[in-house]
């Protein structure tokens, strides 16, 4: 599976952004999907989850409410809406893909991902 992430950029607080994530290779619709984070100097933290059929999704406690993670398996993408943007929602976003959804027990840890892309820049000025 190849992840291709686009749709970042400069935003002003309190403004909205969509990233998306193309996948290309096997079987998209039969993996599970995450978005995960990374600012400088920080570790890369996770942000959403979503299962394959899209019936199961969650998100961190930091973003709930204003982060909403879909998926579109015809167009084989991952979507993440981002709302109400803060200064700290900067980083680099990833997605990700799983071959399995372990629930929200195991979906947070990096490890849970077989296939990574190479990431977007989102910036929020104050």
């Amino acid at each position: 599976v190849q992840l291709v992430e686009s749709g970042g950029g400069l935003v002003q607080a309190g403004g909205s952004l969509r990233v998306s994530c193309a996948a290309s290779g096997r079987t998209f619709s039969s993996y599970a999907m995450g978005w995960f984070r990374q600012a400088p100097g920080k570790e890369r933290e996770f942000v959403a989850a979503i299962r394959w059929s899209g019936g199961s999704r969650y998100s961190a406690d930091s973003v709930k409410g204003r982060f909403t993670i879909s998926r579109d398996n015809a167009k084989n993408t991952v979507y993440l809406q981002m709302n109400s943007l803060k200064p700290e929602d900067t980083a680099v976003y990833y997605c990700a893909a799983a071959g399995r959804w372990g629930g929200i027990a195991t979906m947070n840890r990096r490890v849970s991902y077989d296939y990574w892309g190479q990431g977007t820049q989102v910036t929020v000025s104050s």
